[in-house]
């Protein structure tokens, strides 16, 4: 399965939009995803939002988490807090989600096989389901406490985690452009981690199906 995973993360990367020669293989460094990394401006462009859309979308989470946390706000309702700052969060969240698809598709065979990325998607995951856990169960009853100066332990428990499970995520995307962990030059077992092995045996196939 991994291994299907990785040859699709090849196709993405050097076959999918490429131009084709008279025998039907992919041209090299034709591919949409070759192009788009290849294209300084927009790379840079996308880089830059993405980084200032998810500061955007932290901080706006970060006054509610804080405000959950009885930190900040104390006097303010906590529906007050949320609302304001939801139009920022929700803007800041789909610009942010396109823009790092982007940069993933301009290179996803190297990220796939990063073991920091795989890190940092692992704490999406776990960041999302506990907003959805949130919503749908500790903000059943938030009239009951919506104006307390300290929302009840279920609430501060989920403001916490969602705390932790953010700065992780974004953390680990920083971490995640270092060459340390990229295969090529990561070692011992980080490299086991990425799994580097497959990530040669795929390059290597990808490379032989493409025309130079």
């Amino acid at each position: 399965m991994s291994l299907h995973l990785s040859e699709a993360m090849a196709y993405l990367q050097y076959q999918l939009g490429a131009d084709v020669d008279s025998s039907g293989r992919a041209v090299i460094d034709t591919s949409w995803s070759t192009q788009l990394q290849s294209s300084e401006h927009l790379w840079m462009l996308l880089e830059g939002t993405h980084v200032l859309t998810l500061m955007l979308f932290a901080g706006t989470i970060l006054f509610v988490d804080l405000r959950l946390l009885g930190l900040v706000f104390r006097k303010a309702p906590v529906s007050a807090v949320a609302d304001t700052v939801l139009p920022y969060t929700v803007a800041g969240f789909v610009i942010m989600a396109a823009t790092g698809a982007a940069l993933f598709f301009a290179n996803p065979l190297e990220y796939y096989h990063n073991p920091v990325f795989r890190l940092k998607a692992l704490f999406l995951v776990a960041a999302s389901i506990n907003i959805f856990i949130f919503h749908w169960r500790v903000q059943a009853n938030r009239t009951k406490w919506d104006a307390s100066d300290r929302p009840p332990a279920a609430a501060r428990t989920a403001a916490g985690i969602s705390l932790v499970l953010w700065i992780a995520v974004i953390v680990a995307g920083r971490y995640a452009a270092y060459d340390w962990f990229r295969c090529g030059q990561a070692t011992g077992v980080v490299a086991e981690l990425a799994q580097c092995t497959e990530f040669e045996t795929t390059l290597v196939e990808a490379e032989q199906e493409l025309a130079v």
